[in-house]
């Protein structure tokens, strides 16, 4: 299990987990961290993985961006954003747009930077004591690693807009109440309830996780015909699996499916397994 300046991953073909363990600096991501970070997620897909998990240890999640390190940066701070991004962001995309499920464990507050890596999940499970404060605006600047895109997404870009500009802390509640988490838990049941949904999604079949992701993310932007055509080619490749074999018959007979994982013909890329 590799560890690097603050971060802990695993690259396994059933489960890939990234863990942020620099607790003593609240998770924040600085210059060193961003680059561990970008190469835990780089492993971690490149072993192409049912589920990929993102959590942190310590009481607080991430707290976004290492304050202590802009200080220190002074009237660099500019080439300093702009290093930390430059080597993350592209890790952070491929992350966002991963095929397989993406499941965060935000076990405490978050802010800054970090919103973007916990709400990027497609499914986002928190404990109570997790509260949000997007902070940007507090300190005079402005989002970063897609908070507001995904904050947006999840709570509509009105309500988001509202957070990001006043930087008030908004609870674990009013988060599931505004959508931005999926479910809250009490911190002690938290891990257990992330180990059920993860077990739940790799018995799924990741073809159909794939396209259903696919679909989703790319739907709003499609017009209906297009994106009527993505679901025909989609749901073909799907059909040409032996995974979509083993679901119809096991419907058929009455039993629970067991999927081997292979991955359906992507219409607009390479085949791959998983395992």
């Amino acid at each position: 299990m590799p560890t690097l300046h603050g971060i802990e991953w695993t690259a396994e073909p059933l489960v890939g987990s990234i863990v942020l363990d620099r607790a003593t600096h609240h998770n924040a991501l600085g210059f060193a961290t961003a680059s561990a970070l970008a190469q835990a997620i780089a492993d971690v897909l490149a072993a192409q993985p049912r589920v990929v998990v993102i959590k942190a240890r310590g009481p607080i999640f991430c707290a976004g961006g290492d304050i202590q390190e802009f200080v220190s940066s002074g009237d660099q701070l500019p080439q300093l954003v702009d290093d930390i991004l430059d080597q993350l962001l592209p890790a952070y995309l491929q992350l966002a747009q991963a095929t397989c499920p993406v499941v965060t464990v935000v076990g405490g507050p978050v802010g800054g930077a970090g919103i973007g890596l916990a709400l990027c999940g497609d499914f986002v499970l928190a404990s109570d004591t997790m509260k949000l404060r997007t902070g940007y605006s507090a300190i005079g600047l402005s989002p970063d690693v897609g908070a507001s895109y995904f904050l947006a997404r999840r709570v509509g870009v009105v309500r988001a807009q509202q957070w990001l500009m006043l930087s008030q802390a908004v609870d674990a509640t009013r988060c599931l109440a505004a959508g931005a988490v999926d479910q809250i838990f009490p911190a002690h049941a938290l891990e257990a309830a992330a180990q059920d949904l993860i077990g739940q999604l790799c018995q799924s079949a990741p073809a159909s996780l794939a396209a259903i992701k696919k679909l989703t993310m790319q739907g709003p932007g499609l017009s209906l015909q297009e994106h009527l055509l993505l679901e025909q080619k989609l749901l073909k490749a799907c059909a040409a699996t032996s995974d979509a074999r083993e679901g119809i018959a096991a419907f058929v007979q009455k039993r629970a499916a067991t999927f081997q994982g292979q991955q359906g013909l992507d219409p607009s890329g390479p085949t791959h397994t998983h395992r």
